[in-house]
């Protein structure tokens, strides 16, 4: 078994997360399906993570573990000093609701709710939220409070499914493919939008992509490759989004 344990930028950070030997194992009729062959990770305080690598090499899985979606069939996952791997679906659920936000490639906004309105479904039951306007400004969107999804931009929506998931104040925003259905520039500027909430809020990120370019404005990069972690590199300086070639 190959795994690598993955170090924070600064060590006496205390990790968000920390996995410890995770598997994941699927079964296809007789066919046992590894997506995960024993992950070692920590995410720090404040870190932005790039996950890079093929369909199928374990990064949606990886994330969906982390974020309490789906469990590990074996090995361990702590958030702070909780372990989720024994969680009960209530715990999780709670988890979900007050430390983690969610950012996936297809915006799962609600077309009969504005910009303004999409966000206050996630105010309205968080402990200590931001104001949807609040949330809306952080992404760059004031001016599209009362815009309905269909009259946005893929991009814009995007910005509206990230102020959403950041309104909570999540300890950790985990985004899968978040630029994946967008052109370059209304990708760039989703980018722009997850870089600022880092740096900003000191919220830390994991990002999934196919697209090796987007690696430069991580922190670290971390590559999977049929479900194990085959390289950690750390960016000696990131680089802004808009200097991205896409």
């Amino acid at each position: 078994m190959i795994s690598f344990v993955i170090m924070a930028r600064d060590t006496h950070i205390s990790p968000v997360f920390r996995a410890e030997g995770v598997t994941r194992v699927y079964r296809t009729g007789a066919v046992d399906v590894w997506a995960l062959r024993g992950v070692d990770l920590d995410l720090a305080e404040g870190e932005m993570v790039v996950l890079l690598g093929a369909s199928g090499s374990g990064k949606s899985t990886l994330v969906n573990i982390l974020g309490g979606l789906d469990l590990p069939s074996g090995g361990r996952v702590y958030f702070r000093d909780q372990e989720l791997t024994q969680a009960s679906d209530r715990h999780l659920t709670a988890f979900r609701r007050d430390h983690v936000g969610f950012v996936f490639q297809f915006y799962n906004l609600v077309p009969s709710l504005t910009a303004r309105e999409n966000v206050a479904l996630v105010t309205e039951i968080a402990r200590d939220p931001m104001t949807p306007e609040e949330a809306l400004d952080r992404v760059g969107l004031a001016h599209r409070l009362d815009h309905f999804p269909s009259e946005m931009s893929g991009g814009e929506q995007q910005r509206v499914a990230i102020a959403r998931a950041i309104a909570k104040r999540p300890d950790v925003l985990l985004c899968d493919e978040p630029t994946g259905a967008l052109d370059s520039k209304t990708g760039i500027q989703v980018l722009q939008a997850l870089y600022d909430v880092n740096r900003e809020l000191g919220t830390a990120t994991v990002l999934i992509t196919h697209n090796a370019a987007i690696q430069r404005i991580a922190h670290r990069v971390v590559v999977l490759a049929d479900g194990r972690i085959t390289r950690n590199e750390v960016n000696a300086q990131r680089a802004l989004p808009a200097q991205v070639s896409w």
